[in-house]
């Protein structure tokens, strides 16, 4: 596949004046102690203006949520939502439930990670298997992805069953978003841990997509006879595939530098070695970033209609990338500031409704009186 770009370059120069604004930052933090929270302001990105939250019905079905990671819609109007902090809450006609509070997440130093995401069992209607992707603190702090078996009569899981273990974990950059793809097989996104060499690293488990069988396996077909589908990433934390079967990938960038990546298998998406418009024969540059200035943290993705909507973080935006072919064709920014921060995404099973969870409350947003939220936008709205 051809290196592809699609942003602004950026001098020395101006490299060096970033340099020199994040560390005097630093110093007004430290001397002055300047508010955390102003740091997670959202910043502009050069997206067109798409709809406001005035001009398009929406519907909250869900509220006061503690920073919701991941939701799954299991049918009209029943959901199941990861909360960060250890939750599993089942969502049936407004009301919540907590199926399950998993309790090696009641007081380590977890930081970015938790209770982070969720996947039904492609075949969910006849085995209600849920797959878990979550920190534990056991013998050392790791992040782990287990299967489950939902037992909505006594509305409890049991049949605990290790998919894979040893993945690393750190304050930050735990990735943690999985999936099933359109061949069956389980994709696990997960970040570089902060010891980003690892990214490079084929044989950690650490910034890389994994790609597994339903029951942990290593598919046939896996590129280096491992877990690992692609690597070089540095904290992706969206996976969805369009309606011609490619993978698309949300991945947080430094500096800015954002990126959304059209992920095939065994390719090396650069980090920590190229980022932005950086280019090398042997990696793969981003299809669409946010430039050297603009930050969206992304996170939740989801495919629809020809485009690619994921959530702004830091962004405080639902993005929509209009996809023609491997190329990104459109950019616009729905909802600027409206709801706050936006982590997960998804469209529901009938693709009438596009729904999406607000994340105020995880300490780097402005929290209202009803966050978190679970919200829905019918698709025909965009």
């Amino acid at each position: 596949m051809d290196n592809r770009s699609f942003g602004a370059g950026i001098g020395a120069g101006a490299i060096a004046t970033v340099v020199l604004l994040v560390v005097l930052v630093a110093i007004g933090v430290a001397v002055f102690g300047l508010p955390v929270g102003q740091f997670f302001e959202p910043t502009e990105t050069g997206a067109s203006a798409g709809l406001s939250a005035d001009e398009v019905e929406h519907e909250v079905v869900a509220e006061n949520l503690n920073v919701p990671w991941e939701v799954e819609v299991l049918g009209e109007d029943r959901y199941l939502v990861t909360e960060r902090s250890g939750a599993l809450v089942l969502i049936e006609d407004g009301e919540k439930q907590v199926l399950e509070q998993f309790d090696e997440l009641d007081n380590p130093p977890l930081g970015e990670g938790g209770l982070l995401g969720i996947a039904t069992h492609l075949n969910f209607a006849e085995n209600n298997y849920l797959y878990v992707y979550q920190t534990v603190d056991r013998e050392s702090v790791e992040n782990t992805v287990r299967r489950y078996e939902v037992d909505f009569e006594s509305n409890e899981l049991r049949d605990e069953t290790a998919i894979i273990d040893g993945i690393p974990s750190h304050r930050f950059h735990n990735g943690g978003r999985i999936a099933f793809g359109p061949d069956d097989n389980l994709y696990i996104t997960t970040g570089d841990a902060k010891s980003a060499e690892l990214a490079q690293d084929r044989e950690s488990l650490a910034g890389k997509i994994l790609r597994l069988t339903d029951d942990g396996g290593i598919p046939d077909d896996n590129p280096f006879d491992n877990e690992v589908y692609s690597y070089g990433h540095r904290n992706a934390q969206g996976l969805t595939w369009d309606e011609d079967g490619q993978l698309w990938a949300t991945e947080h960038g430094s500096q800015a530098r954002d990126e959304l990546n059209l992920v095939e298998a065994g390719e090396n998406y650069g980090w920590p070695k190229i980022s932005g418009d950086d280019t090398d024969t042997e990696m793969q540059s981003p299809v669409y970033h946010s430039g050297p200035y603009g930050t969206w943290a992304p996170a939740g993705t989801a495919a629809a209609d020809g485009s690619v909507f994921f959530a702004g973080l830091r962004g405080e935006r639902l993005y929509e990338a209009g996809v023609t072919g491997d190329r990104v064709s459109s950019f616009t920014a729905h909802f600027s500031g409206d709801f706050g921060r936006i982590r997960a995404v998804t469209v529901g099973p009938t693709d009438e409704y596009l729904y999406f969870t607000t994340s105020n409350t995880d300490g780097r947003g402005d929290a209202g009186s009803n966050d978190d939220r679970l919200i829905r936008v019918p698709l025909d709205a965009f």
